[in-house]
């Protein structure tokens, strides 16, 4: 079904508001600061048909990335280690625009890569990390905030992979309206917890990719596959393979999540991009573009975001009072725009809010990703 000229008006100023808030929340200047802040930026200059790092070795330790887009698609920049394992990433750089990363490396080989298009497996560089440095997790408040952020992920795992499951149950049972109610509830378990499903290489975007977001030759898969045969054509006769797929895919990234614990930096990465998501997917419509439950991931995400930033609080609480009470501000703000729009024990569903409602989730998500995106600065002691 076509999208209302209503909404599609909508779409458009709000992806135009999500280039210039990104830009604004790319992070602040690096500056010197305590033994384990940046000592660089690495420029990375990226195009449709190219990802130049301004260096190939590094020396072990916090370093910052500035990546700057000059092509003509909205990309990504991501640091691998082996097996594709994500020790930092930051997404949706939109054309003209430069966004910030950073991130720990110790010694190691690592590999870059910008993604145009936000498909495929990019456009890769070898990087080499040596030498020794101290590391952040010795902190031990820096240490607690991962165990503590694990603790959440664990809580949140178990419901995950239960709700999954009677999700896809319903899906092979032809229980439509069934698996239609389910939807947005599985959904909320996975969005909570996307800071740690993303490091895991290709099981995040199998599992949660839209469509259009495969390379050539891919499979369209994951719950976004079986939420446009259930909303688009209400026949999902064919999705038993798809719905066994993604009940496994699940339950590999639960025993994955249940055994990690994340870096200081990831874990204070990972609290800023659950907003960049609500920024660039949620508030657009695009991501739950046949069902329109995208208000249900855009609390999950704000949950999620919440969790990290609260694991870190101690340490923040010790380093910069004022931007936790300037945190703890705006997510009162935004949580409170977003309880406007709460519909019994859901929310209310994206092409039902006009453009002026979209606009004031907008501005508070806005003002919010602002102060979370300086909680990187903070622990990386700059």
């Amino acid at each position: 079904m076509s999208k209302p000229a209503r909404k599609r008006l909508a779409l458009a100023t709000l992806t135009g508001l999500t280039a210039v808030t990104l830009a604004a929340c790319g992070g602040d200047d690096p500056s010197s600061g305590g033994s384990s802040a940046a000592a660089d930026d690495i420029a990375v200059a990226a195009s449709d048909d190219a990802c130049d790092v301004a260096t190939t070795e590094l020396d072990a330790g916090v370093h910052q990335f500035t990546v700057t887009n000059s092509g003509s698609k909205v990309t990504e920049f991501y640091v691998y280690a082996d097996g594709d394992r994500v020790m930092g990433e930051v997404e949706n750089i939109a054309p003209g625009v430069a966004r910030e990363l950073r991130v720990e490396l110790p010694a190691g080989e690592y590999e870059t890569a910008c993604k145009p298009g936000m498909v495929g497996d990019g456009i890769r560089s070898d990087l080499t990390v040596s030498g020794e440095a101290s590391t952040l997790s010795e902190d031990e408040t820096l240490a607690q905030a991962g165990v503590d952020y694990q603790r959440y992920v664990q809580s949140q795992t178990g419901a995950l992979l239960e709700q999954t499951t009677a999700f896809t149950d319903a899906v092979k049972a032809g229980d439509i309206e069934g698996a239609k109610a389910l939807f947005p509830v599985s959904r909320t378990y996975w969005e909570r917890i996307e800071p740690v499903a993303e490091i895991f290489g290709d099981l995040d975007p199998i599992i949660d990719g839209r469509e259009g977001d495969q390379a050539e030759g891919e499979d369209f898969t994951g719950f976004h596959r079986i939420e446009k045969a259930l909303w688009e054509t209400g026949d999902v006769s064919d999705m038993g393979p798809y719905a066994d797929q993604l009940k496994a895919d699940v339950e590999e990234i639960v025993a994955l999540a249940n055994d990690v614990t994340l870096d200081p930096l990831q874990l204070a990465n990972g609290a800023k991009a659950l907003l960049d998501e609500i920024a660039t997917g949620k508030i657009t419509g695009e991501e739950d573009r046949y069902s329109h439950t995208d208000l249900w991931d855009f609390a999950a995400n704000l949950e999620g975001s919440e969790a990290a930033v609260q694991a870190l609080r101690p340490y923040l609480e010790e380093n910069d009072a004022d931007l936790v009470a300037e945190i703890d501000e705006r997510f009162a703000a935004t949580e409170a725009e977003l309880e406007q729009y709460r519909s019994g024990d859901g929310w209310t569903l994206y092409d039902q809010l006009t453009e002026e409602q979209l606009r004031g989730l907008s501005d508070s998500i806005t003002a919010l990703t602002e102060s979370v995106s300086q909680v990187a600065s903070v622990v990386a002691g700059e």
